[in-house]
């Protein structure tokens, strides 16, 4: 068998951390005891495969020896009268030890994490830490939060699940839709962890981009009815498409303007613009639909200057409308700069308070350079640098800095 580097290590974390998470809540019924048992099944992996080599199945590995080791810690608790361990060993009882056919097995994680019982916020919060695999710091950088109090949220969410008796499952048809802001949020949220990852050397997280889209297909295909499904997965292929053309050679950062399209994937753009299509019609707009509809614009365009930027402005202005959100409006500011120039753009982004945001920064920072206030774009740069731990963007704001000359 082949050994594996800490780089295959470190990758088969990523990719199958939500995945044995999921099949172990199934076999205990409780959320903190499913994330200890996953890590401490990779910490005897990290100790074990480096001399033994990778096994056949990776994730049935870890799943086998989480399940097996917390089952005889459990035992032993359990004899001294522990009645959390006798509960949970109970609830093992009759599962497979095999990692069997686990399909849906994230699909119920992402729902119980997103009862309507928990808020909106925690919702999110917890569902990136159990199925997105992240960290809860590059949680805190998604929410532009100090990681304690992110911590505490996750810390409290589990503890609702726990008390209220939360069930591990697919809700009833009847109770999909009050489910479905909170599931596609983490949806769409676990995707822009993979877009642009928060932390690391590299600008694209490809296992966190592969994971929302399946999960967006199959909310698509669990929710037919749900235009807003169908936009979230619209909006991903169309994100998705252009992934090859965001990095050169060199792993560095291709802005927009400078992407080579024929790199695009023309079969995610069609499928993603023909989903666009069928929002259109069942003319239920949501935010999902809308940014699905921006980037439909962008990918309809042969080069930036051929973009219908008034279109996107119009759409920003319905997302801002229905989804008011200081995010959006730094978006809608940047399609603003292309209409009217960067002065009357430069005006709203200073309106924003966004400050822990670092590509708030970095628009000011080019906003400012094409005024020729090179001294304050400088600045700007300088704090954006600050702002990210992702060292592609780090690189790209130097070259950045260094262009203002």
């Amino acid at each position: 068998m082949a050994q594996p580097s800490t780089a295959d290590l470190e990758r088969i974390f990523r990719e199958e951390y939500g995945r044995t998470v999921a099949v172990l809540v199934r076999v205990f019924g409780d959320l903190d005891l499913a994330e200890e048992a996953v890590q401490d099944a990779f910490a005897a992996a990290v100790r074990a495969w480096p001399e033994s080599g990778l096994p056949p199945s990776p994730a049935g590995w870890l799943i086998t020896t989480a399940r097996n080791r917390t089952i005889d810690r459990l035992r032993r608790e359990a004899s001294r009268q522990d009645r959390y361990a006798q509960a949970a060993l109970l609830h093992a009882r009759g599962e497979p030890a095999e990692e069997g056919p686990v399909r849906d097995e994230r699909l119920r994680l992402l729902f119980t994490c997103c009862h309507p019982a928990l808020a909106m916020s925690a919702r999110v919060a917890l569902t990136l830490r159990l199925l997105g695999g992240l960290t809860t710091a590059e949680i805190a950088r998604a929410f532009l939060l100090p990681e304690p109090t992110l911590a505490q949220r996750i810390v409290r969410a589990k503890a609702k699940i726990r008390d209220a008796g939360i069930p591990y499952r697919v809700p009833d048809e009847a109770d999909l839709p009050e489910r479905l802001a909170g599931v596609l949020a983490v949806v769409y949220l676990i995707y822009n962890e993979g877009h642009t990852a928060s932390t690391g050397q590299a600008l694209v997280r490809e296992d966190l981009c592969a994971e929302a889209v399946r999960l967006a297909r199959l909310l698509a295909g669990l929710l037919p009815g749900e235009p807003e499904a169908l936009g979230l997965l619209a909006l991903l292929l169309l994100s998705e498409s252009r992934r090859a053309a965001r990095t050169g050679e060199n792993g560095e950062v291709v802005l927009l303007a400078d992407q080579d399209r024929g790199r695009w994937d023309r079969a995610l753009v069609a499928e993603g613009q023909a989903l666009v299509r069928e929002c259109l019609r069942r003319n239920r707009p949501g935010p999902y639909q809308l940014q699905a509809a921006i980037n439909a614009v962008h990918s309809d365009a042969p080069s930036t200057a051929e973009t219908d930027w008034h279109q996107i402005v119009r759409l920003y202005d319905q997302l801002l409308a229905i989804a008011p959100n200081p995010v959006v409006a730094l978006n809608r500011a940047v399609a603003v700069a292309e209409v009217e120039g960067p002065a009357v753009a430069l005006a709203l982004v200073d309106e924003l308070k966004l400050d822990r945001y670092h590509l708030f920064h970095a628009i000011r920072a080019d906003l400012l350079g094409r005024l020729g206030r090179t001294g304050e774009a400088a600045r700007a740069y300088e704090t954006a640098l600050e702002r990210t731990a992702n060292e592609a963007e780090q690189a790209l704001l130097r070259r950045r800095l260094a262009g203002l000359g």
